[in-house]
């Protein structure tokens, strides 16, 4: 069963060693586990619907609980703590665009708030519910999950918005094809998420962001359908997918996303090198990132991040072989770990490794083979769960991410690296990097945090609203987009101005006015109204 106060399934575990508490308790201190509301005391805390009647509305006050928030810092701190602001008036499963349709008009005529809601792992407050006087609905589209047409002509899937990554890609696979988009979010979050979020897979090098994949569909507005027709290109004006690509539920829902598919790869091989420091690494993913190789992805993990998780990893004997012979390769304190893989024909698979591999040579790479790498993609969407034990531990782990040009990559990591290290007077913040997806201009950066939940709630939050400015502020300065591939929702919406201008959010708000005057589609996301 699914945690309603954490991550995933709450049969799965990280399993987070004995080790793995002493390296957090030597690097910022013995965490205390926080108190947490009970079921019954967060139920206690929903106040009486303010919805009028509708057959296809639910009151029921548990369901309003599960859908209050999503995977948040600020969302975790609330939901655990007890201190949630507001909570949806009720929730709606539509099963058809019929029943979507009925719903908007509903709520438009009611004068009702409307919440997509999609798999619930947002991580930038896309989900909170605002402090208004209208009443809320969350409009849940799990049960639109369909597989509808398949174009193996065209290479076309056409998915109902609701289904999740697992299913979506059974679906593709039975017939021998697949998506490739895998975020970390994965077993979770749903294509319509996806497109709303702008997401990014952990295969990105290889298929491509959502945009690359999203080739159209349909969105139901407040004022009617928006047609989306999957087009190989156009020139007919701006493209109205990039409008509905990072919309985050305030244009209307997504019902329909027709998503360009490949045949599933006949190989998939994943490498790990080592490198002695920061700057070979990224010497060498910039060149493999600039060369044209067709490799299937990348992920860089800095120093911080590759001794995280080799202390997180318990003791092991082959371990502690591995670093000793490391450390005689000259790769000892300040190593950074490369995963690299290549996914496609098997011949094509041998080929790009192999010319990988020659250029990382160049820069002092040191090839450890394939046992780090699978033990990756094995485990590749456990890892959100160590965020269950670690917090029941007393202590909170947050993630931010940016994409800046090559140039600004290294003083990027050492602003956004700083800005955490030094964000709480009186505590220690332990922070680590990696970079996981690649442009020849660029690269993504996604930085870690942890540090040590307060003796209340509010005060927690605190200490992460502080990081998380200090953080921010730091992107900002150094040029780099606010988000990557989480989206703004409430928690970006702040920085959105720098990267946008002035005149830039006005064309946003006036899109969003065009489908949904009444502003009844997620109010406050993405831009503040007005």
């Amino acid at each position: 069963m699914r945690r309603w106060n954490g991550w995933g399934d709450d049969a799965v575990s990280y399993g987070v060693t004995g080790e793995a508490k002493a390296f957090l308790e030597e690097r910022i201190g013995p965490g205390t586990a926080p108190r947490d509301v009970s079921r019954q005391e967060i139920m206690a805390k929903v106040p009486r619907s303010r919805l009028p009647g509708h057959p296809l509305v639910h009151e029921d006050v548990w369901q309003r609980v599960l859908h209050s928030a999503g995977q948040s810092q600020g969302d975790w701190i609330d939901i655990r703590g007890g201190t949630v602001p507001a909570f949806p008036d009720g929730v709606a499963y539509p099963e058809s665009e019929e029943d979507v349709r009925t719903l908007l008009t509903y709520a438009r005529q009611a004068g009702v708030i409307v919440i997509p809601y999609g798999g619930g792992t947002s991580v930038v407050g896309h989900l909170s519910v605002p402090l208004q006087d209208r009443p809320v609905l969350s409009v849940d589209m799990s049960r639109m999950k369909a597989l509808l047409e398949l174009d193996d002509t065209s290479r076309l899937a056409t998915f109902q918005a609701g289904v999740r990554g697992p299913d979506l890609e059974a679906a593709l696979n039975a017939r021998n094809y697949t998506l490739g988009h895998y975020p970390q979010s994965f077993e979770y979050s749903t294509l319509g998420g996806w497109v709303a979020a702008r997401s990014a897979g952990q295969y990105s090098l290889r298929y491509g962001k959502i945009e690359r994949l999203f080739a159209g569909g349909r969105v139901e507005t407040p004022v009617g359908r928006l047609e989306l027709p999957a087009l190989p290109a156009t020139a007919a004006g701006p493209d109205l997918r990039e409008m509905v690509l990072g919309s985050e539920g305030r244009l209307g829902v997504i019902t329909q996303a027709v998503v360009r598919v490949q045949p599933l790869p006949e190989k998939e091989v994943i490498k790990a090198a080592f490198f002695p420091d920061a700057a070979s690494a990224l010497a060498a993913v910039r060149e493999l990132a600039q060369s044209g190789l067709p490799l299937g992805m990348l992920r860089l993990s800095l120093s911080e991040e590759t001794e995280t998780t080799l202390r997180l990893s318990g003791p092991n004997k082959a371990l502690d072989i591995l670093e000793k012979w490391l450390a005689l390769r000259g790769a000892g304190e300040g190593r950074c770990l490369l995963l690299y893989g290549g996914i496609g024909l098997a011949g094509t698979v041998r080929w790009v490794l192999g010319e990988a591999w020659a250029i990382l040579k160049k820069h002092r790479g040191i090839p450890v083979g394939t046992p780090i790498g699978r033990a990756w993609h094995k485990n590749r969407f456990r890892l959100p769960y160590i965020r269950n034990e670690l917090w029941e531990m007393g202590y909170a782990v947050d993630t931010l991410e940016t994409a800046v040009s090559w140039r600004r990559v290294p003083e990027t990591v050492r602003a956004v690296q700083q800005a955490l290290s030094e964000g709480l007077e009186s505590e220690k913040v332990h922070v680590f990097t990696h970079l996981s997806h690649f442009y020849p201009q660029g690269a993504s950066i996604y930085t870690s945090y942890v540090f040590r939940v307060a003796p209340s709630a509010a005060e927690t939050r605190e200490r992460w609203q502080r990081l998380k400015r200090a953080a921010s502020a730091a992107i900002v300065r150094c040029g780099g987009t606010i988000s990557h591939q989480h989206g703004v929702g409430l928690d970006h919406r702040p920085y959105l101005a720098a990267e946008k201008g002035v005149q830039g959010l006005a064309m946003l708000r006036s899109v969003c006015r065009a489908v949904d005057p009444e502003e009844m589609m997620n109010p406050g996301k993405l831009i503040a109204e007005g």
